[in-house]
C-alpha cells in the first residue's frame, strides 16, 4: 500500500473510531471528513484524474471567503504559479506559457482563470470578432490575458484587475511571454466611481466605439453594473462582444436575466455549456453576446 493510501486509510479509520462515540451533526461530520479524505489520498495517488477531489481544491473552498474578498486563494498560489512560469515555460513563447499555467493549475494548485476547456470558447468567440481593442475585467494571474493575445494577434489588450499583488502577478506572466509592448494591465475597478474609466480614457486612449471585446471575469456580482458602466461610456459599438465566465457556477444570474431580456433588442446571445476550470463534474456557463447598439 503507497504512504498516501496509508495515510488516507488512517485518516478514515481514525475518523471512524471517533464516529462511533458521537452522535448527531458530530457523527456525520466525522463520517464526512474520513469519506472526503479517503477520496482525495485515493485520487492524489491514482494521477489526480478528478481535479477537484485535491488537497488544492479543498483549500480553496476553505479560502473561499479570502478569494470573493481579496481575489487570492491565501495560501500563496497565484504567486507560486508567477515562479512556476518563470522556472518552466520558455521565455517569449506565448503557447508555452500558457501550456504551464495550465500545467500548474491541473496537477498543482487549482487556478480559477478561465481555464483550458473554456478557454477554447473564448478563443472561437474572440477569433470570429478580429477585434483591434479588447477588454478583460479581472486579470488574476494573467492566463485569460495571454489567451486574449492568442487569439487575436493584432490587437491591443487592456485588463483591469482589482488587486494589485495579482495585477503584478500577471505582469511577470505576460512579460515572460513577450507581449508586455501589447497587453496592458491596469490597477482599478470600473465601478470605483469613474477613475479607473478616466484612466482608460486619458492614459489608455480608449474612445467611442472602440471596444471590439470584452471578457468579463471578475467579480460576479459586478458583471452587470459594469457592463452597464462600458455601455453607458460608450465604448462598445454594434458588433462588439461580451463573453461573460461562470454565469452557470458560481453564477450571474441577474446578468443572465439581463442578457435574455436584451434578446433581440440590445444584444443576441448564445449560451455554451461547459464546466468549472479543470474539472468535468460541475457544470458551468459561457455568455457570448453580439452587442447590437
Amino acid at each position: 500500500m503507497s504512504r498516501t493510501l496509508k495515510t488516507a486509510a488512517g485518516i478514515a479509520a481514525g475518523a471512524a473510531l471517533l464516529s462511533t462515540r458521537c452522535r448527531g451533526l458530530r457523527k456525520f461530520a466525522l463520517r464526512l471528513t474520513a469519506v472526503t479524505a479517503a477520496a482525495v489520498a485515493g485520487n492524489e495517488a491514482t494521477g489526480k484524474p478528478v481535479p477537484f477531489l485535491r488537497w488544492s481544491f479543498l483549500r480553496l473552498l476553505v479560502g473561499m471567503k479570502h478569494l470573493t474578498t481579496e481575489w487570492q486563494v491565501g495560501d500563496g498560489r497565484e504567486e507560486a504559479a508567477a515562479v512556476y512560469v518563470a522556472a518552466n515555460a520558455r521565455r517569449g513563447d506565448l503557447d508555452d506559457v500558457i501550456a504551464t499555467i495550465d500545467d500548474f493549475a491541473r496537477n498543482r494548485s487549482m487556478l480559477i482563470n478561465v481555464g483550458d476547456e473554456k478557454g477554447e470558447i473564448l478563443d472561437t468567440a474572440i477569433r470570429a470578432v478580429k477585434p483591434s481593442f479588447v477588454m478583460e475585467l479581472g486579470t488574476y494571474v494573467g492566463y485569460g490575458a495571454l489567451r486574449l493575445a492568442r487569439s487575436a494577434p493584432e490587437a491591443r489588450i487592456v485588463s483591469v484587475e482589482f488587486l494589485p499583488a495579482n495585477a503584478a502577478i500577471a505582469r511577470r506572466n505576460i512579460e515572460h511571454a513577450g507581449l508586455s509592448d501589447r497587453v496592458t494591465v491596469v490597477d482599478g475597478s470600473i465601478g470605483d466611481g469613474g477613475r479607473t474609466i478616466e484612466h482608460l480614457r486619458t492614459v489608455i486612449g480608449l474612445g467611442p466605439g472602440q471596444l471590439d471585446a470584452v471578457f468579463l471575469d471578475h467579480a460576479k456580482e459586478h458583471y452587470l453594473a459594469d457592463l452597464h458602466t462600458i455601455e453607458d461610456s460608450g465604448f462598445l459599438h454594434p458588433g462588439s462582444v461580451v463573453i461573460a465566465d461562470n454565469v452557470g457556477f458560481p453564477g450571474a444570474p441577474d446578468y443572465r436575466a439581463y442578457m435574455t431580456e436584451q434578446e433581440g433588442k440590445r444584444y443576441r446571445t448564445t449560451e455554451h455549456a461547459t464546466h468549472v476550470e479543470y474539472q468535468s463534474l460541475i457544470k458551468d456557463l459561457v455568455l457570448e453576446s453580439a452587442y447590437l447598439g
